[in-house]
Order: structure tokens, then C-alpha cells, then sequence
């Protein structure tokens, strides 16, 4: 998708329309009388949750919506930073 550059009272006024550009990977350059001051970017994936992150990869057909209901999964435990590296590395040098 491309840059597309608008000027601060357009955006105002198209904001819905601009953020759905943005939503499909444009990026809104923001003018104020014809120089750039500012950008809207999407946001990157890492930064959305695991269920923003299914939803667009259905979106995109990557992978399909589940055919029967998903029963309430527990999120992952919390661990320690680099813990599970570690253990993965003792259990294979066992």
C-alpha cells in the first residue's frame, strides 16, 4: 500500500476513511500548509493481542475461524524472562 500525504483540516474531516487506509497498511503523511508535521502508521503486530492478531490473519485468509466453539482457554503462565530457553537447553543437553 502506498504513503498518501493530507493536509490537517482534510484529515479531520475523512478520519474514519484515512484510518481504514492505515488499517490495510498505508501510511497518512500529515501536512500543515503543504509540510509534512506528522505520521499515522499502523500498528505493528507485536504490539497487538493474540486476538487482534487471529482476527487479521483470518482477514487476510491465512487461516480459518474455528468450525465449532473454542471453550475458555487460561492464558500462558507468566515465567521468568529466558526461563523456558533454559530449561529447553538443560533438557536437551540431558
Amino acid at each position: 500500500m502506498e504513503n498518501i500525504s493530507v493536509g490537517i483540516r482534510e484529515a479531520k474531516k475523512n478520519l474514519s476513511k484515512l484510518l481504514k487506509n492505515v488499517q490495510q497498511g498505508a501510511e497518512i503523511i500529515l501536512t500543515d500548509r503543504g509540510k509534512p508535521v506528522g505520521k499515522i502508521v499502523p500498528v505493528s503486530q507485536e504490539m497487538l493481542s493474540l486476538e487482534a492478531r487471529l482476527k487479521n490473519l483470518e482477514k487476510n485468509g491465512w487461516i480459518a475461524p474455528p468450525k465449532k466453539k473454542v471453550r475458555n482457554i487460561p492464558p500462558p503462565i507468566p515465567i521468568e524472562d529466558q526461563l523456558a530457553q533454559k530449561i529447553l537447553q538443560e533438557d536437551r543437553n540431558a
